[in-house]
């Protein structure tokens, strides 16, 4: 835990007692901070009395008295109106900040030098992250991971000199981050997303924006309109960008060429990295978030050689386009993570011949997006409540057959692959759709996919 000091002796409200906003308050707490909590759901209010927070219904309390206001990042703050905690703290004059922000203000107290890679973007974040951390910690870096994937910023250990930080970032945190100032800050892509909680594409951008101005270095994709744009503003401000380009060749940064990572220099480009023979790193998208964890790590002083080293070791994000098992020329690729086409289309393009397992509960749109990679797809096998809809939207177009259960799927399409002639393939679990028809979640789907892979007889496990 990170305790946090900056507000000691002082009084603070807090909205939100989901994981992080309990892990916060007791860091307050645990800094020397009076805390008053309060959530909407009676259960949370509940935990965390049990737990020994001070709670309160905050309507009725004095504003005045607080020295801040520590929202949920979950919480609306501007779209599609303001929570009505945010419009008596406006009301009150009390500043309103989130988790990540407590982190940055301990870490400008107590550690300020330490390194701090902190990433955002619209797709990729994750991955990118993950990559980010596991580069930093087999260079023998002493690394804490956390934030957006998963692990609440202030449950970290504390900030401490050469100690390193890898932040994923998302557009709710970095809206509750004023002074976020990270060594280093990615911005890997901007595509519209959350327009919900934000209003518009350009309100959106101009958060994500925040991450990389206040970089020592600000490092950003360029293949997106936004995106490119926001570099062009934040190096007229005069911080150091390094742009990335998984499409294009570019005179300064770092671009794909295929699997061939190049950095250029004064418009003269040479071979950094090869990403050919790596699974956890296949596809143009992984070569973006590659190119942009190489920039990070230079960032902070890593080497090239164990940069090179931590590519080639990576063992992937668990549920996204991670390897499972292997038997022949058959890879067992679990893509739970891909609850939608779009997120689903990065793993379709990353394989040449596919037997895939989609469906569950189905999202807007459905997998019409998809049809490019339709080619790629040998045959497909149908779960869940999507099973009928998916089925009508391949037509004739590719052979499949309705599965039903998971546990099906893995097995039919792992017999087909065993007598497919044509190459190496992929029996791949990429969803397109939520897993809560047969599932708790995705995390659950992926482990029974794996489970039902391990059963499978003569099959090489990879995790």
């Amino acid at each position: 835990m990170i305790p946090v000091t900056t507000f000691k002796d002082k009084k603070v409200a807090l909205f939100g007692l989901g994981g992080s906003g309990l892990a916060t308050a007791q860091a307050l707490v645990a800094g020397g901070a009076e805390v008053v909590a309060w959530d909407d759901n009676p259960d949370s209010v509940a935990k965390a009395a049990a737990a020994g927070l001070s709670t309160a219904g905050l309507r009725s309390v004095d504003w005045s008295a607080f020295a801040a206001f520590v929202l949920s990042p979950g919480v609306p703050l501007t779209h599609p109106k303001p929570h009505w905690t945010v419009d008596l703290a406006r009301h009150a004059g009390v500043e309103i900040i989130g988790d990540v922000e407590l982190f940055v203000r301990e870490r400008r107290v107590h550690a300020p030098d330490c390194p701090f890679i902190a990433i955002t973007g619209t797709n990729g974040k994750s991955t990118t992250t993950a990559l980010i951390a596991h580069i930093l910690r087999e260079s023998g870096r002493d690394t804490q991971l956390g934030g957006n994937i998963g692990t609440a910023v202030l449950t970290l250990d504390p900030p401490k000199a050469e100690r390193c930080y890898v932040v994923e970032c998302s557009s709710y945190q970095i809206d509750l981050a004023p002074t976020l100032e990270p060594t280093a800050g990615v911005l890997l892509n901007l595509t519209p997303d959350h327009l919900d909680r934000h209003g518009t594409m350009q309100h959106y951008a101009s958060i994500k924006e925040r991450l990389v101005a206040g970089s020592g270095t600000a490092i950003v994709g360029v293949d997106d309109s936004f995106s490119s744009l926001i570099a062009d503003r934040v190096e007229r401000a005069g911080t150091r960008v390094v742009r990335i380009s998984r499409r294009n060749a570019l005179a300064d940064g770092f671009y794909a060429e295929g699997s061939r990572l190049m950095r250029a220099s004064g418009g003269t480009s040479s071979l950094f990295a090869d990403l050919e023979g790596i699974q956890t790193l296949r596809g143009g998208h992984n070569a973006q978030n590659a190119a942009a964890a190489i920039a990070a790590c230079l960032a902070v002083d890593v080497n090239e050689k164990d940069i090179i080293d931590g590519l080639r070791s990576f063992p992937g994000l668990k549920h996204r386009m991670q390897p499972v098992g292997k038997k022949g020329d058959v890879v067992f690729v679990n893509d739970s993570k891909a609850t939608n086409a779009d997120a689903a289309a990065p793993a379709l393009s990353s394989y040449d011949r596919i037997y895939w397992i989609a469906g569950g509960l189905p999202k807007e749109g459905g997998i019409t997006s998809l049809v490019p990679f339709f080619p790629k797809i040998v045959k497909a096998y149908l779960i869940g409540e999507a099973a009928p809809a998916f089925a009508a939207t391949l037509g004739e177009a590719v052979p499949y057959e309705i599965s039903g259960t998971l546990e099906k799927a893995v097995a039919h399409a792992a017999a087909d692959a065993a007598r497919d002639e044509g190459g190496p393939s992929a029996v791949m679990l990429s969803p397109a759709c939520a897993s809560f028809d047969q599932y708790k979640n995705f995390e659950v789907r992926g482990d029974a996919f794996v489970g039902h892979v391990a059963a499978l007889e003569g099959v090489t496990m990879l995790v």
